[in-house]
């Protein structure tokens, strides 16, 4: 159900063509282009859309009439999501968020710009997810917790109640997270981890 809102998704990789299938099918947005950053720059279309340098991306698709998606992975601890994040927004683009049609938000979850929530994601009342947040699907985000920026959630991750987590976090597949702690910013959080108690940097 691709619909009218022309929007740009920055990347081309897997996971590009991932959010690409997602909102194409599961939003109100219309992709128009992609956009990678001209070095990187290896074909011009990409699911018959043009890939368009991204340091010209605004001479042909203005921020006053396109929005825009960054659709990057967890490299370097979600560094290079967090800088082209931010680039875009110098440009001048609105950063959209999507989350699933089958996902479960309750509707007093704060959830920040550029966020990509997968279906079968609980996320339950009184959760603040922060910008440039990935949850990709089935995880379980407990009440009243705290997600900061340009964090990476795997599958099948349990966060506890009153949990929180710093900015530009990885947590792997299966990792859980026991109710009232934190985990320092800049955590890799292990495929199949328990943590039962606070974290350091």
């Amino acid at each position: 159900m691709s619909g009218n809102q022309p929007l740009i998704i920055v990347g081309d990789s897997p996971i590009a063509e991932v959010a690409y299938e997602y909102i194409e099918h599961d939003s109100d947005y219309s992709v128009e282009a992609f956009s990678v950053e001209e070095e990187y720059l290896d074909q011009q279309e990409l699911f018959d859309v043009p890939v368009i340098p991204f340091e010209t991306i605004s001479q042909h698709y203005p921020p006053s009439e396109y929005d825009m998606f960054v659709a990057v992975g967890y490299k370097k601890m979600n560094r290079l999501r967090e800088r082209l994040y931010e680039e875009a927004k110098k440009k001048g683009y609105d950063l959209i968020s999507y989350v699933s049609s089958q996902a479960f938000v309750w509707d007093n979850v704060e959830l920040g710009e550029n966020c990509f929530i997968f279906e079968e994601n609980v996320i339950q009342p009184f959760v603040n997810i922060g910008d440039n947040v990935t949850l990709w699907s089935n995880n379980h985000i407990g009440h009243h917790s705290t997600i900061g920026d340009h964090c990476f959630v795997a599958s099948e991750v349990v966060v506890s109640g009153f949990v929180t987590i710093g900015d530009n976090c990885f947590l792997g597949v299966n990792a859980t997270l026991a109710d009232d702690l934190s985990i320092a910013p800049d955590n890799l959080i292990g495929a199949g981890a328990t943590i039962l108690s606070d974290t350091e940097k």
